[in-house]
């Protein structure tokens, strides 16, 4: 079988980054991803620097620009790393502004120096298109590889590597069936190798119909109060996502809804917007036939973008003082810094707000702790400030990027030839475990395993 050596994703869900040997002396990296929450303060100091040696790495392999998959790329160029990086065509069109934006937030905001990072990422980019096999060249052999649409976010991919012996699988992160814009997976015929991800190994998420419900039911609860519901959200994928769900809910409701202020407070979430629209043709066939019948599903009436941070400062002391009733989007998903901190240190004391949880909240942030403390009038630490939490919590999993437990057994299940190893990477121990057991019992023969870091 494959040698794969897995640096990050092992103990939890974050730092992705995976080694692939094709012989000896050629290897493959997947992924170059920055550790979260409480895997980030379990480091050692200066550990954020590559650690693995790079003199047999011939390129990276990038499934998808979320900041735990691509946010160590500045520490990889750092350690000298110069051999192409490879993604999908539109991967490669939103990475650079990932990366810039990684390196404003955690490393240095010096123009000179992201610039130089920024010119030296897209010099090594390599932009391929789904499903076609390209060649990753090596001294003494090729490696055959291609994309093949993940549904996760804009350009996300699961990639196929085919080897001289065997055919391994990386599942990057799979979306669910379902999700607005983007269309569904689709299992490969087969793989003798596959890793995969395992965030919502031990959960299944409510349908799309059940989800735009609770939506609207909070949504309504903002009218009504006058107040304001907080949304942590990652700026590239759950961000376009809600601003699709949102401008349904609008559209069928009565008058009332066209009063309801819709704020994207994050420069980088609003640019990624625009690349959203300008990437109309990954669409899925009910988001192309809205834009047919002359909808604007990600640039509606009542959305209003904050670019600023003066601008960000006014409303946040707007929102605290007025009665008029507002949805706020804002990064980070996982309340562990950027605009939606100060949101909540102003509102989390207000019974009038509601924040409201979509996506994934990992071990040691903020937002896990409002999840879990939260509804038990509980209080968090942000910025080292103590907030009580009065504001109403809640948390529609439907909405969440990735696949649930039924969605990654349907993965391997419609493969025509069935993996004889599959590792379990990228979730809580108990997620792994619980998506072991539903695999093992699949594929009664095969090894199924979950690698330790």
């Amino acid at each position: 079988m494959a040698k794969i050596i897995h640096h990050g994703a092992v103990n939890g869900v974050t730092g992705s980054c995976h080694q692939l040997f094709v012989d000896k002396d050629h290897s493959v990296l997947i992924d170059c991803g920055m550790f979260q929450g409480a895997e980030a303060a379990n480091l050692e100091q200066g550990s954020l620097a590559i650690n693995f040696s790079l003199s047999n790495i011939v390129g990276l392999v990038v499934t998808h620009c979320h900041i735990d998959h691509v946010g160590r790329i500045p520490y990889l160029l750092a350690a000298g790393f110069n051999k192409p990086i490879y993604a999908t065509e539109a991967t490669a069109q939103l990475l650079p502004l990932v990366i810039e934006d990684a390196i404003k937030v955690g490393i240095s905001r010096d123009s000179d120096l992201i610039a130089k990072v920024i010119g030296r990422l897209r010099s090594l980019l390599r932009p391929f298109p789904y499903d076609g096999w390209f060649i990753i060249p090596t001294e003494e052999t090729e490696i055959k590889c291609r994309f093949r649409m993940a549904g996760h976010i804009l350009g996300s991919a699961y990639v196929e590597f085919q080897l001289p012996d065997e055919r391994v699988t990386f599942s990057g992160d799979l979306g669910a069936p379902y999700s607005p814009l983007l269309a569904a997976p689709k299992s490969p015929y087969r793989s003798d190798c596959l890793v995969i991800e395992s965030t919502y190994g031990d959960k299944n998420h409510q349908g799309r119909k059940e989800r735009r419900l609770e939506l609207k039911r909070v949504l309504e609860r903002c009218l009504s109060n006058a107040g304001t519901v907080l949304i942590p959200a990652f700026s590239i994928g759950r961000t376009q996502e809600l601003l699709y769900e949102i401008e349904e809910i609008i559209y069928k409701g009565s008058a009332d809804w066209k009063n309801l202020d819709v704020i994207v407070d994050s420069p980088l979430a609003a640019e990624f917007t625009k690349h959203y629209r300008s990437l109309k043709t990954l669409w899925d066939k009910e988001a192309s036939r809205k834009v047919s019948q002359g909808r604007h599903p990600l640039a509606f009436e009542q959305l209003i973008t904050i670019d600023s941070h003066d601008d960000h400062q006014r409303l946040v002391n707007h929102l605290r003082q007025s009665g008029r009733p507002a949805i706020v989007i804002a990064a980070s998903g996982m309340c562990a810094g950027g605009r939606i901190v100060n949101y909540l240190k102003a509102l989390l004391g207000d019974p009038k707000t509601d924040v409201l949880f979509v996506g994934y909240q990992a071990q040691g942030t903020a937002g896990r702790g409002i999840q879990k403390y939260g509804p038990r009038g509980g209080y968090v630490y942000l910025d080292e400030d103590k907030i009580d939490i009065k504001a109403g919590v809640y948390t529609i999993s439907g909405y969440s990027a990735h696949a649930d437990q039924k969605d990654l057994v349907n993965f391997v299940k419609r493969m025509r030839f069935m993996p004889k190893e599959i590792r379990i990477v990228h979730g809580d121990a108990e997620a792994k475990q619980a998506l072991r057991m539903k695999l093992q019992a699949l594929v009664l023969e095969s090894k199924v395993w979950v690698p330790k870091g």
